[in-house]
């Protein structure tokens, strides 16, 4: 092997500026102004960590059984030791009480300066699959690191001594995905990236990683460096009550998204910031190719073996505005091919739950079917419920409770069925879905509606989803929603806090009251990721995605709505793969034709006026498989 040598250390100036909010510190620079909790405020962190879990959070009748795990009397015994531990050591007491949960939406929020921070080290590493054998490949590296050796392609070998994958293993072991899949996901992310507003900081100050270089094996030695990364242009985590309510987020991997653009992929960054600084701001640019939400979208046409079809790429739901958000994927989809889409959405924590449940319509002719939520009964989620109007419907059934012994409210879905499928299907062609152990949440609420829905098949490069499913509350929406000074929820010190899972999700459809919750969504295929994968840009995953498109059957259905004339309106229609048409003005039947592929007309009466919907449903062999709707 050859000698070892250390990398020159990253300077500030290599952080471009804009995506950091101030300077790059070594981790010992950073330590050193961390700062200390006094004994009262640690007493009172611990005190609403109890009520959190306690009183409100959902799982916890689950993970007592499923992991074996007591995180109330965990507590109790911290507070018994608070006296005896070390600044460091109860952070690390009360994060792994969390993490022991394997709960994503269950967190201590560290305190500032913390929270705000992430530790990197100055490249990224993916896993693919040579055989049965899995390699570690430095997949990126960060725009202001250079050596002549370690770069993108080389293969790892070890972590500081261990065994590459071993070390992989050991890291997974901390993190608290909910299943073997997403631990080793998340395992594998942190061995180069800590968002330590979850996450201790790292333990060494420096690494030394074995790889190799062509046939010579060597070693480098990297340091642990500190940045804070630029937040999130379109939020979806603000506001107040019903709005602050409604999300289902992985915080870390959220995070870790954006250290990750911030390190890596600074053209991104760039047209982010472009498009924010529009007059009008990111909804006022319009270009093909650009996405109007650049930090939630990326879209493009690509050419598979098997064709060419649209690709959507969703990085995040964390966006406020969920109609904006459907209504942009909709202009995109708009702009692609009609012969298949595929929906990227590796990688994606989540966010506002809205948005994954509300784009579902567009993408099938069918009704979408929501999932159910339900709260844990307890007095404190019956006085939530009573005095919060967005939940009150969830009141009756936790009263009730006290005679019937029921674990769980009843469930409903955040807003009534009829707010999830306005809009109605707006791509027809074949879809496919692709997922990954990291998503999480909201996300896999999204892949979990798709698949009970039965919109298409999803193909996962790396097994199972995250298995988050909840709707998560921080501490802050709860002092709001509960205030007052007889409120359980009390300010907390130097910015600190905890996210609960609060209501879990329960699936419609085809797993009709199965629980998300650890057993995440099983995927139809399984795409273990090839080397040109990592390199040449998923093209490995793409042309397997483009095979399930290609085997897909092709419909579609579209109408025009000529002008009044006595009394009447023309329809022009063109389809193809279906044999009845029915016409509807504002939901109302008015006519009803049998097709072949290629134009027909009808008439309907024209309704008078302005503002009316005409939709087209079609049909095959009984079956509803296309809607087209014109304004008229």
């Amino acid at each position: 092997m050859a000698r070892p040598t250390k990398a020159k250390p990253t300077p500030n100036t290599d952080v471009p500026r804009g995506e950091t909010q101030g300077a790059t510190l070594t981790l010992p620079q950073f330590l050193a102004q961390t700062g200390t909790l006094t004994a009262q405020e640690r007493e009172q962190l611990v005190d609403q960590a109890e009520v959190m879990l306690e009183k409100l959070y959902v799982h916890l009748p689950l993970k007592r059984s499923m992991h074996a795990v007591d995180p109330v009397q965990r507590l109790k015994l911290l507070r018994f030791r608070l006296s005896g531990l070390s600044e460091r050591r109860f952070h690390d007491e009360l994060i792994r009480i969390f993490t022991d949960l394997r709960d994503l939406h269950t967190n201590y929020i560290l305190p500032r300066p913390y929270q705000t921070k992430t530790a990197f080290l100055p490249f990224l590493v993916e896993e693919y699959s040579e055989g049965s054998t899995r390699r570690y490949l430095v997949s990126k590296t960060f725009a202001g690191f250079t050596h002549p050796t370690f770069k993108p392609g080389v293969t790892l070998t070890s972590w500081s001594g261990v065994p590459i994958e071993r070390a992989v293993e050991l890291n997974a072991d901390r993190q608290a995905g909910s299943n073997a899949d997403a631990r080793h996901a998340r395992g594998l992310e942190a061995l180069t990236l800590r968002t330590m507003a979850m996450a201790a900081p790292p333990d060494e100050e420096w690494v030394l990683v074995g790889y190799v270089d062509g046939a010579v094996a060597r070693e480098l030695r990297l340091d642990w460096q500190v940045f804070e990364p630029e937040p999130g242009p379109t939020g979806g985590g603000g506001g107040q009550g019903a709005a602050r309510a409604s999300l289902g987020l992985d915080l870390r991997t959220e995070l870790a998204r954006r250290a990750k653009k911030a390190l890596f992929n600074p053209g991104a960054m760039a047209a982010e910031r472009s498009a924010a600084a529009r007059p009008g701001g990111p909804a006022a640019t319009d270009a093909a190719g650009t996405s109007l939400l650049p930090d939630a979208f990326a879209f493009r046409e690509v050419t598979t073996p098997s064709g060419k079809f649209g690709y959507i790429r969703i990085w995040t739901f964390m966006v406020k505005d969920d109609n904006a958000f459907v209504a942009e994927f909709v202009r995109m989809a708009g702009l692609l091919p009609k012969t298949g889409l595929i929906v990227d959405v590796r990688g994606n924590g989540g966010g506002n739950i809205l948005c994954a449940e509300k784009l579902l319509q567009v993408l099938t002719p069918r009704p979408v079917e929501p999932t159910l939520l339900s709260f844990v009964n307890s007095p404190l989620t019956l006085q939530v419920c009573r005095q919060n109007e967005f939940v009150a419907a969830w009141a009756p059934s936790i009263s009730q409770s006290v005679e019937t012994g029921e674990g769980y409210s009843r469930g409903f879905p955040i807003l009534p069925a009829e707010e999830y499928n306005r809009l109605g299907q707006r791509y027809q062609g074949p879809v496919v879905l692709i997922t990954d152990p990291l998503c999480y949440s909201a996300t896999d609420i999204f892949a979990a509606g798709f698949q009970d829905n039965q919109i298409g098949p999803i193909l996962s490069a790396g097994g199972r989803t995250g298995a988050g499913g909840a709707n998560v509350w921080d501490h802050e929406l709860l002092r709001q929603v509960l205030p007052g000074p007889t409120s359980p929820f009390s300010a907390l010190p130097k910015g600190a806090s905890f996210r609960v899972a609060i209501r879990r999700v329960i699936r419609a459809g085809t797993h009709r009251g199965v629980p998300l919750e650890d057993l995440g969504v099983e995927p139809d295929q399984t795409h273990r990721m090839t080397k040109g994968d990592l390199l040449q840009g998923n093209v490995d995953l793409l042309a397997k995605a483009g095979t399930l498109l290609a085997g897909r059957p092709r419909v579609s259905l579209d109408l025009i709505v000529g002008a009044p004339a006595a009394g009447k309106r023309k329809v022009t229609l063109t389809t193809q793969g279906l044999d009845r048409v029915d016409l509807a003005v504002d939901g109302r039947p008015r006519a009803t034709l049998d097709v072949t592929d290629g134009s027909a007309t009808a008439e309907i009466p024209h309704p008078g006026g302005g503002g009316h919907d005409v939709a087209a449903r079609g049909f095959k062999g009984g079956g509803l498989k296309a809607v087209a709707h014109a304004a008229v």
